[in-house]
């Protein structure tokens, strides 16, 4: 079995594993790098100089190495940055990366001290020692001013010419850490099976819709418009039926403590996101006075909330009622404004406890 491994200066290493006895001193051994294989790690090398050097000319030179690991199959490149990448920049970073695979130049490779190499604008990998002779890269061409697009100092194995890594293809960009992002990318082979493997999803999820290919997008749009329409339409049922019905004229059942008008639901199974919408709906039936809404999910835990009219809340605080039926929920806490609080707890069963707090800490 073969392994490769990183030497210090970025020189990679075929090791041959063999199990102990199956070889003796004095033994003939033939090994063979396996070309196909080298190819595409040298493919994917010489993209992450490409895709460093397009990340540093479209973010900032603030942009650097952070870490990085070229295998065959693809590549994977750490990078200092603050932020997410835009789908915009994305576009722009992978389509300059291809531009320069495309100009097929060739890679110069030069053995040179190592001031020189820095003098000369090459970059340094993260965490590397260099000797005081440095082998230098500069490959994808020259810039608008006349220097090589990328220029770094390298012991790896790279291409002959940038034609010979084909295409590149970013499939990833993630958060690794506190201003470090991840880019992950394929080229070659690797970037031709992923694009392969992306169209039969796309044939699949036309076939599923009953639409080609080139109308699957737009297909999709519309259902999601019809999903979010439809999630409305039973949301404003949901509240109409919580509230007492679809009469908007009419009002709900109250009753009357500390000269405040107070209504109350326990509801099953309303989303939590629904009871402040239920709540206003519910106030502006009231026209004065503070309603209560507890809402038991299937798993039994509990949301609630308070809503208070605008003419009474500087008597009449919101949070300090949520937090009353909170505890009787098994939650803890509970925030929000005067007019409108939310919390909720474990112990839905409690919900009617929830309700009778409230109206005790409406009445003191």
């Amino acid at each position: 079995m073969t392994d490769t491994q990183k030497k210090p200066g970025g020189v990679f290493v075929h090791i041959c594993k063999v199990a102990e006895g199956d070889i003796k001193t004095g033994d003939t051994v033939e090994m063979q790098i396996d070309v196909s294989r080298r190819n595409d790690i040298r493919a994917n090398h010489s993209a992450t100089h490409l895709l460093h050097a397009a990340l540093r000319r479209h973010l900032g030179k603030h942009v650097a190495q952070k870490g990085s690991q070229v295998t065959a199959d693809r590549l994977r490149f750490d990078i200092s940055h603050t932020g997410a990448l835009t789908d915009k920049e994305l576009v722009v970073i992978e389509g300059e990366v291809n531009d320069r695979i495309r100009l097929n130049a060739g890679v110069t490779t030069r053995l040179m001290p190592i001031d020189d190499a820095k003098a000369a604008g090459a970059i340094a990998m993260f965490g590397e020692k260099y000797d005081e002779e440095v082998r230098v890269l500069a490959m994808g061409g020259e810039d608008e001013e006349g220097n090589p697009y990328s220029i770094e100092l390298c012991g790896g194995t790279h291409v002959k010419r940038m034609g010979d890594i084909g295409v590149l293809r970013i499939v990833s960009d993630s958060a690794l850490a506190a201003g470090v992002r991840r880019i992950e990318a394929v080229t070659g082979r690797g970037a031709l099976a992923y694009m392969a493997e992306q169209e039969e999803r796309l044939k699949a999820i036309a076939t599923a819709l009953k639409a080609a290919p080139a109308e699957a997008v737009q297909r999709v749009e519309a259902l999601v418009a019809d999903k979010r329409k439809l999630e409305k339409d039973v949301a404003d049922l949901r509240r109409k039926l919580a509230a007492g019905g679809g009469n908007a004229a009419e009002a709900p059942e109250t009753k009357e403590l500390n000269g405040i008008k107070f209504t109350a639901r326990v509801l099953q199974g309303v989303p939590a996101g629904d009871l402040k919408p239920l709540a206003d709906d519910i106030k502006g039936k009231l026209g004065s006075g503070v309603v209560a809404l507890v809402s038991i999910a299937e798993d039994g835990k509990a949301s609630l909330v308070v809503g208070v009219t605008k003419d009474l809340t500087e008597k009449v605080d919101a949070v300090k009622l949520v937090r009353a039926g909170a505890e009787k929920l098994g939650g803890k806490g509970g925030g929000g404004r005067p007019d409108m609080a939310q919390a909720g707890g474990p112990e839905g069963g409690k919900a009617n406890d929830a309700v009778t707090a409230i109206e005790a800490a409406l009445a003191v």
